[in-house]
């Protein structure tokens, strides 16, 4: 029995997508599945934006994943009319020992970044939109961070994957995946692709496919502002770029200005009335409790806009147990290269994170350690859990 392909990648949306490009630019046969149109907004690659950042707090090794993730952009570019990534500099915000500042400087100074210290007065005058602001906070200037444009990315990617070679079926949910000595089979409803290795990078859907993986998917709102100026010109994205903004009480709020006449995106650091949620059945309604934390949290830092939201969106956020994404293979010698477990922050890696998932498919050198990433770190501190 033959193969039907060298790879077959599952799921097409921030990772997926990024993954059957790298991996057909490298001469391999691939098979993408999408169970949606893509660029949907059933999962967790939509919204019309998302934060890039260079100066990641979360891990240092998350710069260097960065930095290849806007060089592999700027490469799609060339691909494209439409913007995939705008750069527009980054304000983070917050008292010195809070986590934004010292994750941010921390790797700053790590990889030399040129980030910008400001004092409370400098920041005030320069960002006047931020208020509430208390005696001790600085902020960060980070010239490299801005936007990315997801829906555009994913559609830029795939199509860049079918130029190179790469076959693409949307609309076609897989239902199984069954792995082999020496090959997967992957099943849809209606037939069956025998490959070489599976990347699965199905989002919300993932654990349901690799169950031992134990990723949560939260249904999370997503939601715009408009400001109470009629004019707002002082909230456009060119006058409010990126921010990252600690408060008090552990929280905090990200976001950035209008663009596309879509409104402030403003969104809270964590949200305790967020839940658990089967991406086959969530609630996409919406109702005030899907904003009112948010809307409370921006009443004080930035009363300039509306807190009634314009808009309001549901996105699947999948996360970790500790937060950082889950990419490579879930055992030593299994033919399954998984991706996600995002946490609310891999789009703006996506890139990157393709580069890697094709990296190791390839059996190639990764461009940075992957330990802090690896899916087989969760089972050994459950194991080490168990003891």
């Amino acid at each position: 029995m033959g193969f039907d392909a060298d790879v077959a990648v599952v799921g097409l949306g921030a990772l997926g997508s990024h993954a059957a490009w790298r991996l057909a630019g490298r001469g391999r046969q691939v098979i993408g599945f999408e169970q949606f149109c893509l660029g949907h907004d059933r999962g967790s690659s939509h919204g019309l934006t998302r934060l890039f950042r260079v100066a990641c707090l979360e891990h240092p090794n998350l710069v260097t994943m960065a930095r290849r993730s806007r060089a592999l952009w700027h490469e799609l570019q060339t691909q494209s009319v439409d913007p995939i990534l705008e750069i527009t500099g980054g304000i983070m915000i917050g008292p010195p020992k809070s986590a934004v500042v010292l994750g941010t400087l921390t790797a700053a100074q790590a990889h030399d970044l040129p980030v910008e210290l400001l004092t409370r007065a400098q920041l005030t005058e320069r960002f006047p939109q931020h208020q509430d602001l208390s005696d001790d906070t600085v902020g960060i200037w980070d010239p490299e961070a801005g936007i990315v444009y997801p829906e555009t990315a994913i559609r830029v990617a795939v199509a860049a994957a079918e130029r190179a070679g790469a076959t693409i079926y949307t609309d076609t949910k897989v239902v199984a995946i069954e792995p082999s000595a020496d090959r997967v089979v992957v099943k849809t409803a209606t037939s069956s692709v025998t490959a070489r290795q599976v990347v699965v990078t199905t989002g919300a859907w993932l654990s349901a496919l690799v169950p031992e993986l134990e990723l949560t998917p939260m249904r999370t709102p997503m939601t715009w502002f408009r400001p109470i100026d009629a004019h707002g010109e002082s909230f456009d994205l060119e006058n409010f770029p990126v921010f990252v903004r600690a408060l008090d009480q552990g929280n905090g709020i990200w976001g950035h200005g209008a663009v596309n006449g879509c409104g402030v995106k403003v969104g809270p650091d964590h949200d305790p009335t967020v839940a658990a949620a089967d991406p086959d059945c969530v609630d996409r309604s919406t109702s005030e409790n899907d904003h009112a934390l948010v809307s409370e949290l921006l009443n004080r830092a930035l009363p300039g806009l509306d807190p009634e939201p314009s808009r309001i969106v549901i996105c699947m956020v999948t996360h970790s147990r500790d937060g950082q994404f889950v990419v490579g293979r879930p055992h030593p010698n299994s033919r399954l290269v998984v991706g996600g477990g995002d946490s609310g922050h891999a789009f703006k890696h996506a890139p990157g994170l393709g580069e890697l998932i094709a990296q190791i498919i390839t059996g190639e050198p990764t461009y940075v350690g992957t330990a802090f990433i690896d899916p087989q770190r969760l089972s050994h501190a459950a194991r080490m859990k168990s003891r």
